[in-house]
C-alpha cells in the first residue's frame, strides 16, 4: 500500500483512525520539507519504533523571526513526497498555513516553555521556540502519536519538546536521533544549500571547532569560559559571525557545575546568508 498524502486536518483524523484501527504504535516525524539524508534517518528510525509513520510538512510562519528566511524557505513538495514514499512512510500531512492557524499566528494561543526558550537559541531568536512548541503541541494534538522522532542537531528544540510533554501531560515518547554529517563533518541541514562554493567549503569549520572545544574540556584543566571565547574568535576569524559557543549541561542547558560529567558544547554561526547551528557532546566521566 502506497503512502497516502492529505492536507487538512479532518482527513488527517481519519486516516490516523484509520491506521490505528490496523493495530499497533505509531510514530510522528514533524519536518519543514526540503528533506535531506538527515530527516530521511528520522524517518527510517520512526519505522523501527512503531508500526505505522506519519511525516507532516509544513513551513510554520510562526517560528521565523521579521528578518528571517521564512518567504525564502525552500520548498519541495514532490521531491519531499517520492523520497518519504521510498523510506517507507504511510501518511504524509500537508497543510497550508490557513489550516494550521485559522485565526492567524499572531491570534492563536501559544505554547511557551519558560526559561529554556530565552537562552542561547531564544536569546537570538526570541519568538522562535514560542513558535515551535505551539505548532508541535498542535500537530500532537492532531496525529495523537505513541512516539515523536526529532533530530539531535537542534538540540535545544529536542530539549523543550520533551520539557513540553512532560509539563502537559502529553502521552507521546520523544525519541531524538544523532546528528548526520556530510562526510566532511557539516551538519546536515536545509538551510546548507544557501551557501555559496567558497561557503561549503569553509562550513566544516564549525564542527571542527566544537571538535576542540570537547577535546579542551574533557581535559579538564582549563576555564570553561576562556575555551568558549577562543572558539569564538577562532570562527569570526575564519569568516563566520558566531552569536554563541557555550558549554551547557545536557540535561537542562544550565552552565555546567562541579560533578556536572554529561555535558554539550552548542554553537550558531552565521555564513553568508545560512545561519548554522550544530553541537557535540562532552563526558567528563
Amino acid at each position: 500500500m502506497g503512502m497516502e498524502t492529505v492536507t487538512d486536518s479532518r482527513g488527517l483524523r481519519q486516516r490516523v483512525a484509520a491506521l490505528r484501527a490496523r493495530g499497533g504504535r505509531i510514530a510522528f516525524v514533524p519536518t519543514m520539507g526540503n528533506l535531506h539524508a538527515g530527516h530521511l534517518e528520522l524517518v527510517r528510525q520512526a519505522r523501527r519504533l512503531a508500526d505505522h509513520v506519519v511525516v507532516s510538512i509544513f513551513v510554520n510562519p510562526a517560528q521565523f523571526g521579521p528578518q528571517e528566511d521564512y518567504g525564502n524557505y525552500p520548498h519541495t513538495p514532490e521531491r519531499d513526497r517520492d523520497a518519504l514514499q521510498e523510506t517507507g512512510a504511510d501518511l504524509l500531512f500537508l497543510p497550508g498555513v490557513a489550516e494550521i492557524y485559522p485565526q492567524g499566528p499572531d491570534l492563536t494561543t501559544i505554547v511557551e516553555v519558560p526559561g529554556l526558550n530565552r537562552i542561547l537559541e531564544g536569546e537570538h531568536r526570541p519568538t522562535h521556540f514560542n513558535g515551535v512548541t505551539t505548532v508541535v503541541a498542535k500537530l500532537f494534538n492532531l496525529v495523537q502519536p505513541d512516539v515523536a522522532v526529532f533530530g539531535e542537531k537542534d538540540y535545544q528544540q529536542l530539549l523543550l519538546i520533551r520539557r513540553m510533554v512532560a509539563d502537559l501531560c502529553m502521552p507521546v515518547v520523544i525519541t531524538g536521533v544523532a546528528t548526520m554529517r556530510e562526510a566532511d563533518g557539516l551538519a546536515m541541514s536545509s538551510r546548507n544549500g544557501y551557501l555559496s562554493a567558497a561557503e561549503r567549503a569553509l562550513a566544516p569549520r564549525l564542527y571542527a571547532v566544537l571538535a576542540r572545544v570537547k577535546t579542551r574540556v574533557e581535559a579538564d584543566g582549563e576555564d570553561v569560559a576562556v575555551i568558549e571565547q577562543d572558539a569564538l574568535r577562532e570562527l569570526a576569524a575564519a569568516g563566520f559571525q558566531p552569536d554563541y559557543v557555550s558549554v551547557r549541561r545536557q540535561s537542562d542547558l544550565a552552565p555546567p557545575g562541579p560533578g556536572d560529567t554529561a555535558l554539550i558544547a552548542l554553537a550558531a554561526a552565521r555564513l553568508g546568508p545560512a545561519r548554522l547551528i550544530d553541537n557535540i557532546f562532552i563526558s567528563m566521566a
